[in-house]
């Protein structure tokens, strides 16, 4: 079967719909109603058998009557096997050239901009992510020339009211809008998408972590953005300590929090990851004056540089190391990050041992696969008990002394999120 596809339209730039329209003539065989079933499957390798069309249509001329389309190949009934020949012959029915036009609205949006962009193109952008109303498309920078047109084409073919960007933010189609509104994990979110970070591609991972977190649990969610993790483990039950760098993730991540109505046991803060880190464990010590008490889990949901902050678990314990007993516990460390590896395990405890100066316990330390992000670039979730020997140790030489958080800095800290 010669798949349709629509009138090549190369060099392209400005969406004209009219282009795409095209006429497939095509043999028809006129038989009664009643015998559609017998004719069907008589004929069911010769039918027209073409994606979102219909083997048989409507005879404009009697009720009585339908049209059963053929394959596009044949020019005349002669072509067809003898034996369907002489089946048409004895049953009397009439066969006949019909045109069926097909338009703009047709085809798929994969299908024009293959119609539209050049021979040896690759990889050609036809699919998004949707947050809210919103349709996220990361465009390399060959296809620039063609971005207003993707964004018509989808935008038209997919029927989504949305808005398309690239990697500068661009309205391409659709409103400029970015308030979004998404349902996950039993919370609801609003945040201005142009401002803050959200992939929906990560909801699966978002539920997997959140399962982890028992009631009454301490979590410590060093790069919360709006709360994806966070929110949910709150309104689970667990007390949350969630803070994220940029200030318009912290404050539509207070925002969210007024919205779900989670009164207590979730705190924002707006800080450097690393020193976060420190006042977080801090903060909750303080709570207690007497008695160990730390987190039980510590979310590093920043793949791209996250590995880079588990120097700050050096030595963070070490003034509170005359707490510490036997029964106490120490945290969990689930640092979400990127591996280009065949051997992933390998490549990322080497990684982490190198920043914390210690490797984590291999029999106590799992990997989990989190999605492919582009050919050979896999984000992986690397889950380890925090040792004692790590906890107490001497800490690390600051590496950088925060004493302003630039604009820079923030996008920065936005932009390694964006895989």
């Amino acid at each position: 079967m010669n798949v349709l596809t629509p009138p090549l339209q190369r060099g392209m730039k400005e969406l004209e719909r009219s282009a795409f329209k095209t006429v497939v003539g095509t043999l028809v065989i006129k038989v009664p109603t009643k015998k559609v079933g017998v004719f069907m499957k008589a004929f069911d390798k010769d039918l027209f058998n073409q994606p979102r069309t219909r083997n048989v249509l409507p005879d404009p001329e009697s009720k009585e009557t339908k049209l059963i389309i053929l394959r596009t190949d044949l020019e005349k009934i002669d072509d067809l096997p003898q034996e369907k020949v002489d089946m048409i012959k004895e049953e009397g029915v009439s066969t006949f050239k019909h045109n069926l036009e097909f338009d703009y609205n047709f085809w798929t949006a994969e299908q024009i901009l293959h119609a539209v962009m050049p021979e040896d193109a690759q990889d050609i952008p036809s699919s998004f992510t949707q947050i809210g109303h919103i349709a996220h498309m990361n465009l390399r920078e060959y296809y620039y020339p063609w971005k207003k047109l993707i964004g018509q084409v989808i935008l038209d073919i997919d029927s989504i009211d949305t808005t398309f960007r690239f990697f500068k933010m661009e309205v391409l189609a659709g409103e400029d809008n970015m308030i979004a509104e998404v349902k996950e994990s039993g919370c609801k979110f609003k945040f201005d998408f142009s401002k803050v970070y959200w992939n929906s591609r990560l909801h699966t991972e978002h539920d997997r972590l959140v399962q982890l977190f028992k009631k009454n649990e301490y979590v410590c969610d060093v790069f919360a953005g709006v709360g994806p993790f966070a929110l949910p483990a709150a309104k689970k039950g667990a007390i949350v300590y969630a803070n994220d760098l940029n200030p318009s993730s912290h404050e539509w991540m207070k925002e969210n929090i007024k919205a779900n109505k989670i009164t207590n046991g979730i705190y924002p803060y707006n800080m450097d990851g690393r020193a976060f880190i420190r006042q977080a464990v801090k903060d909750l010590q303080a709570t207690s004056k007497d008695e160990w008490k730390t987190f039980d889990h510590f979310v590093m949901n920043l793949p791209a540089t996250a590995i880079e902050f588990l120097d700050t678990f050096r030595g963070l314990y070490h003034d509170q190391k005359h707490l510490f007993n036997t029964r106490a516990k120490l945290p969990m460390i689930h640092c979400h990050c990127f591996t280009k590896s065949t051997d992933a395990m390998q490549d990322i405890t080497e990684r982490v041992a190198n920043i914390m100066g210690g490797k984590p316990d291999p029999l106590k330390t799992t990997l989990h696969w989190v999605r492919n992000v582009a050919p050979k670039k896999d984000m992986y979730c690397v889950s380890f008990p925090l040792s004692s020997e790590l906890a107490f140790a001497a800490p690390h030489s600051e590496k950088r002394k925060i004493e302003q958080v630039s604009p820079s800095t923030i996008e920065q800290s936005k932009s390694a999120r964006t895989e």
